[in-house]
């Protein structure tokens, strides 16, 4: 039973299966993976319950963020030894309100990131901190390729898949999903590696991604797929 499974009429399920919605794409050959804004902002600095999490990291998702902290850490621990380029993402260093944007015109609580606890915050958790050779991006909007340099760096490794993990589903994970889909990437969405503060947008994200812009897969599965990878696939010059 698929997660979202609860939350889709039995019309819905009948319309997306008859119009044929859903069909595995597969992996590619040379993947990359991204571990979106998986900082202290979007977790908090310890795993507690959201309610409480929320009250200093407005944006935090709590436990079910650092349960994704844990399950990203497995992912890496195959993804390194496979040599995998590796980019991670996290906002901006701000310092106004115009580098902010559009955000604070839909947060109450926006203000909050003009200090310096936000800045601070922007740091990737300790567990999953990159290491030498992976790539930080930072960026301003949801979309990891918005703004960035991503692509051309994807161009430079000659990846054709991407591995993605990080918050929020219905967020940013889901705006660069939809980019590495129209730049012609085949995209997995590692489950377990995922997570938002809505619980039914978690779910309906996921869902509609499955259905139209990449294949959710589970985290064995995906490991699976990183240990049938030749060891020598991203050797220095290939």
């Amino acid at each position: 039973m698929a997660i979202w499974d609860d939350i889709l009429t039995p019309r819905d399920k009948e319309v997306f299966a008859k119009s044929g919605y859903g069909k595995r794409a597969g992996f590619g050959t040379r993947p990359a993976v991204l571990i979106i804004d998986m900082n202290y902002n979007f977790v908090g600095d310890k795993p507690e319950p959201i309610l409480k999490s929320i009250e200093r990291f407005r944006n935090s998702c709590g436990e079910e963020g650092w349960e994704s902290v844990y399950r990203i850490r497995d992912l890496l621990g195959s993804a390194r030894k496979k040599h995998l380029p590796t980019f991670y993402t996290t906002g901006h260093e701000g310092g106004s309100a115009v580098a902010y944007g559009r955000w604070h015109g839909k947060n109450s609580r926006g203000n909050e990131d003009l200090g310096s606890q936000w800045k601070q915050g922007n740091e990737i958790v300790a567990e999953i901190a990159p290491q030498t050779g992976d790539v930080l991006v930072r960026k301003q909007k949801p979309s990891a390729f918005f703004g960035t340099a991503l692509m051309s760096m994807l161009n430079e490794v000659k990846a054709d898949t991407m591995l993605v993990t990080g918050c929020t589903t219905g967020g940013c994970v889901r705006a660069s999903v939809l980019d590495a889909f129209s730049y012609n990437f085949k995209v997995a969405v590692v489950e377990e590696c995922v997570f938002d503060r809505g619980q039914a947008s978690h779910k309906i994200n996921l869902f509609d991604m499955n259905m139209k812009y990449a294949d959710v897969v589970s985290l064995r599965e995906t490991i699976d797929y990183i240990e049938r990878l030749p060891p020598d696939l991203y050797a220095p010059g290939l």
